[in-house]
């Protein structure tokens, strides 16, 4: 009831400021713009503010709705929805303890030699803390804000109903369907028996590649509402961009690789490409995996259409590339001829970096510019817009996530030869 109250109250704040704006703009004898009312730089800041402030299924729903498109949506909806994607408040020491007693009773302090109540990290769903187990092991705690699994489905019916109000989401793009992905991620994302079986998955399937470190899962302090693991000391992945040449080249092509063996042959993928969920431990030249709350299950059919694709656009057929953006739902069907170039034309330009004979140089590399502003181009035909089925949204999504940050670390690599060893 408060968080209704909540999202209330700035929807009625919202409206009353833009109702004196619609009469100011009236008496100028001018037509006003619902939209541009209720995003002035003020109303921004309230938004972005309260939703952070709520944390939870509200703030998940920005980052969601922060995968579609910056080319169509509002600028001023682009700047809030790019702020969510910062922390969340913490949880003020009240709370914290409140917390921990209903995870692991009053007696929770036994459980631990040491706990840091300063976060690591704030998050929509949760934050992390350090803490030592009683046995010595060093841990990193994963503990969910209070009532957060309880408040998502009536969070989201409320932040919907107030975007679609006020006018911030075009109307030719049906949000729905982000809802109901919104709603069913959020729940997985809620569940920390889930993520810590998904953590123990990805140690077994990568305990051989000593590129990479998972965290040792430690369920017998874990929880539905806590996710205990190994605390792994590392740096921030950004750091890599410090390092010699080599060794960002290395460290870049592994999560590349990575990424297309979870597609692939794993058939499971980490879809959250946000860069806090790598570190890197610069003595032993290893990547820190962590998050798994996004992690899912890869079909069939959408592995093999990826790799059906991969093949075309390696090989150059048009239409066969045409056919595997329908087949994997990027694309809307019965589309214009002229649609279908501009379309295609864009994919040839992605496929070029596939098919050169040298290695593929980030930092100088023009291709994101060419395929944004080709991008926009297309994106002022509304027929063309939509939204592609979920799980090809996520694993695009997690695809440009590797891209910016192999640009971010300015590395160099070999794209063609790991995409070819890829097609078979």
């Amino acid at each position: 009831m408060a968080r209704f109250a909540r999202m209330g109250g700035l929807a009625t704040g919202l409206a009353s400021r833009a109702a004196v704006g619609r009469a100011a703009a009236a008496l100028r004898g001018e037509r006003p713009d619902m939209a541009a009312l209720m995003l002035t730089p003020g109303n921004i800041t309230r938004i972005t503010e309260r939703l952070a402030e709520m944390r939870g299924a509200t703030m998940k729903l920005g980052q969601l709705l922060s995968m579609e498109s910056e080319d169509v949506l509002p600028p001023e909806l682009a700047k809030i929805l790019a702020r969510l994607r910062a922390e969340a408040d913490a949880m003020p020491p009240k709370q914290l303890k409140s917390v921990l007693e209903a995870v692991y009773g009053s007696e929770f302090r036994r459980k631990f030699n040491s706990f840091d109540p300063q976060p690591l990290a704030a998050a929509s769903i949760g934050q992390v803390h350090r803490a030592t187990a009683a046995d010595g092991m060093r841990l990193a705690l994963k503990l969910q804000y209070p009532g957060v699994r309880n408040s998502i489905d009536s969070d989201l019916d409320n932040a919907a109903a107030l975007i679609r109000w006020s006018g911030m989401w075009p109307r030719e793009l049906d949000i729905a369907p982000l809802m109901q992905e919104a709603r069913r991620q959020l729940h997985e994302e809620a569940d920390y028996v889930r993520e810590g079986s998904y953590l123990r998955r990805f140690a077994d399937l990568l305990e051989d590649d000593t590129r990479f470190i998972v965290p040792h899962h430690r369920p017998d302090l874990s929880t539905r509402d806590a996710l205990a693991m190994s605390f792994e000391p590392s740096a921030p992945i950004e750091a890599l961009s410090e390092a010699a040449p080599a060794v960002r080249d290395r460290a870049a092509s592994a999560l590349i690789e990575l990424c297309l063996r979870e597609l692939f042959d794993f058939r499971v993928m980490q879809t959250d490409p946000n860069f806090a969920n790598y570190q890197w431990r610069a003595e032993t030249e290893q990547i820190v995996l962590l998050d798994f709350g996004a992690a899912r299950d890869i079909p069939e059919e959408l592995a093999q259409g990826h790799r059906r694709l991969l093949q075309a656009g390696l090989e150059g057929m048009r239409d066969d590339i045409m056919v595997e953006l329908a087949g994997i739902g990027f694309i809307k069907p019965d589309l214009s001829k002229a649609q279908r170039d501009a379309i295609l034309d864009m994919a040839e330009l992605g496929f070029s970096a596939l098919r050169g004979a040298e290695t593929f140089d980030f930092a100088t590399s023009t291709l994101a510019d060419q395929l944004r502003q080709r991008g926009q181009v297309i994106g002022q035909e509304r027929e063309l817009w939509h939204i592609p089925p979920a799980d090809t949204l996520f694993l695009q999504r997690k695809i440009g996530g590797l891209y910016l940050l192999a640009t971010r670390v300015g590395a160099r690599i070999d794209l063609p030869a790991i995409a070819r060893s890829f097609v078979r």
